[in-house]
């Protein structure tokens, strides 16, 4: 078993509550390090569980966990958790968990789990739309498709994000929120394979030659998974094709780190807008 064997892999640093008395990791800790990545693989997979779950109406229950323990871990140390799907039975799946040190495989495992009803609790069959996810994920494939188009087809989805994460997590006031530019302008939205919306935002025109870049926002349960990125690349794309040569954009002061590894810089001090910090990023297209 070795590292590359594996599509998904997430780091971790060893916390001095994860060590025993002996100064090595307390054996309890794998199975919560082995959920901790199989969480990042449902991200991964663009199926955040809760709404994936409801999709497909049923549970996931864990029906058997197995561990080997190769070689200790200690405090501080820089590791490796992967997982890859190693079997789906008619109605279990069998997820492959791997602690790496380096290369140096440290302890594995496999956790398999049934899906059942979410009424019933009756043992319920894969269904054929998460079989395909899996397999498309695992054979390298892209799980996540990015549309752009206008209000009319979007503003339903892109709607429900916005409110969900502005509205709702962050408080802004429902009429600072809706303004009459989204009807003109461009939106995209990043939708699973099952067709659920997972992230937004739109393109307009700031002033002839640059295009402004806004209302980002991607689910609670995706962010870190790659996919707002992919909602940024597509409407800079965008901005290419109908001839814009610089993006600008307001960020929230929390994802200028987001920004300034796609390229933007920023230009002048911090603003308040509905009361968050928020920096004017720029950068060419």
């Amino acid at each position: 078993m070795k590292r590359e064997d594996f599509r998904y892999a997430e780091r971790l640093r060893v916390r001095w509550s994860e060590v025993d008395a002996q100064g090595v990791v307390f054996n309890g800790h794998y199975l919560d390090y082995f959920d901790t990545v199989v969480s990042g693989y449902w991200r991964a997979l663009a199926l955040p569980y809760a709404e994936a779950m409801a999709h497909i109406g049923g549970q996931m229950f864990m029906r058997k966990s197995t561990l080997e323990y190769l070689a200790p871990a200690r405090c501080d140390e820089m590791l490796e958790l992967a997982t890859r799907c190693q079997n789906m039975g008619t109605s279990s799946l069998t997820l492959q968990c791997a602690l790496f040190r380096g290369e140096e495989l440290l302890a594995h495992g496999e956790l398999i789990y049934a899906l059942a009803d979410a009424l019933t609790n009756r043992p319920m069959p894969l269904p054929a739309s998460l079989r395909e996810v899996i397999d498309a994920y695992e054979a390298g494939e892209a799980v996540v498709r990015v549309h752009v188009s206008g209000w009319a087809d979007l503003g339903k989805d892109a709607g429900a994000i916005r409110s969900a994460v502005f509205v709702e997590e962050q408080k802004i006031p429902v009429e600072m929120e809706w303004d009459e530019a989204d009807a003109s302008c461009v939106h995209a939205v990043a939708y699973n394979r099952f067709g659920q919306p997972l992230a937004t935002g739109r393109l307009l025109e700031h002033v002839p030659g640059v295009a402004k870049i806004g209302r980002m926002a991607v689910a609670r349960g995706m962010r870190g998974s790659g996919v707002g990125r992919e909602v940024l690349e597509a409407l800079m794309r965008k901005g290419r094709e109908l001839g814009y040569a610089e993006v600008l954009l307001h960020a929230q002061l929390s994802a200028q780190g987001f920004y300034l590894r796609a390229g933007f810089t920023q230009r002048g001090p911090v603003f308040e807008e509905a009361g968050i910090g928020h920096v004017e990023m720029v950068r060419s297209i």
